[in-house]
């Protein structure tokens, strides 16, 4: 279903020495993660023995009852939907590997061996094992024969592709996922026996989950625990299943039973990752091997929580972090382009809203950043026939407060002026009405810039951009954008990160801005002056159309698949047929509004998701959205 697919992480209860009562608690669990849809369920390192064996490795009686509980796993598990990777003891041209077989529906499709045998402190591993690294083959056990080595990758399409390394591979400096991710794999696989020791399985997490993102893969861990060997070390069993760099499920350790857990990995959104984020074409390896796997099981319903604000981060303690290092770059980005314009002024409309009073924040930092005062900044108001006695007075409240140059220019005379001038009947509320008084803003603007000898810093931001909700060549245009890379939805959250920071008579008036409406204020106000055109009333709500938006541009997810992951994260706050409408209205104003995306002027990216043409998002301003539209029709 669009992509995802469960894995299963497995720790079976042991019995150290005795492959045939392992091999029926590896089945009975192997059969339920299959119950429960899993395409895959994994196994700790030398599951059918115990890890904890230690010289009885070297006996013929504990490895060929080893060998007859793989036929009793393969046999049982021929029925099952589910792949089953399993750590085993093998034997091989005179010597003993450590082994993953991978095992589905009846038929051993490859033997995969430990590359790096651990032989340090209380690992003597090479006292039993060699190491596996750049074997090739084929194996036979007991009959079966299927390939070996530690080049090979599974695979059920271009989605479900999975390679496999054990334990130690990992904790070294270049693991064979690595290699198996290069090649194509999306699913990376350990099975392992790591004992534990106090702060390991931190440092353990981290691993697996720098490894996931550096590999851009899902990674599952699988660990020894239960009813191993106490005698010198103590096994954990520690299950762990992480996705791009994110811990999405793990197990407690020190339980005394078997343990499954399970997660829903997004294979589709890590194979479009790959392909617009990264260099893995660049280092692309095709000297693996690939075996084809049968039908899968396919998951009903999606098990995984989706934020509706993926551009905010949860805590209040990453939102502050967030907040600080963007206006960090903000600033940064903004006291650069003065001093190399040589510019003496920062000329800013600001309207009393949330973007121009963003901006203006922005543009007082920046000039704290080159010691300059805040009288430096021209902050121009200019009301309109829509302007309101709230956003005017929390304008000029701001300005007053941050203590910079302010200038309250009325732009209705001059719109009128234009209107007689084009031939326009000024009681037609239309778009020219509109665009009028934000193209007459804007030309305000330029030319103080130029009898200042300053920039216009532009307000518009990342999601007005996505919209094209601007005036071409009005408020669409600047001389530095610093918004151009903050969505709306992060926008109210710098606000209030200022407001909480800077506290005091500042923070009053942040708070009257973050209370009033989002609107464009171009349409006249009603007869309490208050505000008669709210944005989000007609082109629909910013969250989520910034859902949309990251969904899209970062995972180069569908419509269909856009809806789907809607649905999930508003659920109980937005009936599908809301979703269905604010999906048409962003994929035709996406489309539809590139032309004015190829022609935005500078602004500092922020973070991982920009759509300046010069670097992030090349599009023909002419490419037709009918394929977009069509998401009705879409397959999962």
């Amino acid at each position: 279903m669009f992509g995802f697919h469960r894995i299963a992480a497995v720790r079976p209860a042991v019995k150290v020495a005795n492959p045939r009562e392992n091999a029926v608690e590896m089945v009975r669990l192997a059969r339920a993660a299959d119950a429960d849809s899993a395409a895959l369920a994994l196994f700790p390192e030398l599951a059918t023995t115990g890890c904890s064996c230690g010289d009885l490795f070297h006996s013929s009686t504990l490895l060929d009852a080893s060998d007859s509980a793989f036929l009793a796993i393969l046999e049982a598990t021929k029925d099952l939907g589910a792949v089953v990777v399993a750590g085993l003891p093998v034997r091989r041209h005179g010597k003993l590997f450590s082994c993953a077989a991978v095992m589905h529906r009846g038929a051993l499709l490859g033997v995969v061996p430990k590359s790096y045998i651990a032989n340090r402190r209380e690992f003597y591993e090479r006292r039993w094992f060699a190491s596996g690294k750049g074997s090739s083959g084929s194996v036979n056990i007991c009959g079966v024969t299927a390939p070996f080595g530690d080049d090979l990758i599974f695979e059920k399409g271009d989605n479900f592709s999975f390679g496999v390394e054990i334990c130690e591979d990992l904790w070294t400096p270049n693991p064979p996922s690595s290699g198996h991710a290069l090649a194509g794999a999306t699913l990376l696989l350990n099975l392992s026996a790591s004992d534990e020791l106090v702060a390991k399985a931190a440092y353990r997490k981290k691993l697996v989950s720098g490894q996931s993102a550096r590999c851009v893969a899902g990674y599952v861990y699988a660990s020894a625990g239960s009813g191993e060997s106490t005698g010198d070390v103590v096994y954990g069993g520690h299950l762990v299943i992480a996705e791009n760099g994110r811990i999405l499920c793990e197990s407690k350790r020190f339980e005394n039973s078997a343990a499954v857990i399970t997660a829903d990995i997004d294979c589709e959104m890590l194979r479009n990752i790959r392909m617009s984020e990264t260099s893995f074409d660049q280092h692309s390896q095709e000297s693996h091997r690939r075996i084809t796997l049968g039908n899968l099981n396919a998951i009903r319903k999606v098990r995984r929580c989706f934020t509706p604000r993926p551009f905010v981060p949860d805590t209040l303690e990453m939102r502050t972090e967030r907040c600080q290092e963007i206006v960090s770059i903000q600033t940064t980005g903004l006291a650069r382009r003065l001093d190399a314009a040589s510019a003496q002024r920062a000329v800013v409309g600001v309207s009393g809203g949330l973007d121009s009073t963003l901006a203006l924040l922005v543009v007082v930092e920046a000039l704290k950043q080159s010691d300059k005062p805040s009288e430096t900044a021209l902050a121009v108001t200019m009301p309109g026939f829509g302007t309101s006695k709230r956003t005017l007075g929390n304008a000029l409240k701001l300005c007053r407060v941050l203590g910079v140059e302010t200038r309250e220019i009325d732009i209705k005379t001059s719109c009128m002026a234009h209107f007689n001038d084009i031939g326009h009947d000024p009681d037609s509320r239309d778009v020219t009405y509109e665009n009028v008084q934000a193209r007459e803003r804007t030309q305000i603007l330029m030319d103080l810039a130029n009898k200042e000898n300053g920039l216009v810093i532009g307000t518009g931001d990342l999601s007005e951009a996505a919209l094209g909700w601007s005036t071409y060549n009005g408020d669409h245009m600047s001389m530095y954008a610093v918004n151009c890379g903050v969505p709306k939805t992060l926008v109210r959250h710098l606000v209030e990160w200022f407001a909480a920071t800077r506290g005091g008579e500042l923070a009053a008036v942040l708070h009257s801005v973050l209370d009033t409406p989002v609107s464009p204020e171009l349409l006249p106000t009603g007869e309490d002056g208050e505000v008669a055109q709210k944005t989000e009333e007609i082109i629909g709500l910013y969250e989520v159309h910034d859902f949309f938006l990251y969904h899209m541009i970062k995972h180069g997810a569908s419509p269909s698949k856009l809806l789907f992951l809607a649905e999930t994260a508003f659920a109980g706050k937005l009936p599908k047929n809301e979703l269905e409408k604010h999906l048409e209205t962003f994929v035709k104003r996406f489309f539809a509004n590139q032309f004015k995306r190829d022609c935005v002027p500078n602004g500092p990216k922020v973070g991982t998701i920009a759509l300046s043409p010069r670097g992030d998002w090349r599009m023909p301003s002419d490419a037709s959205a009918d394929a977009w539209l069509d998401w009705k029709h879409d397959e999962n």
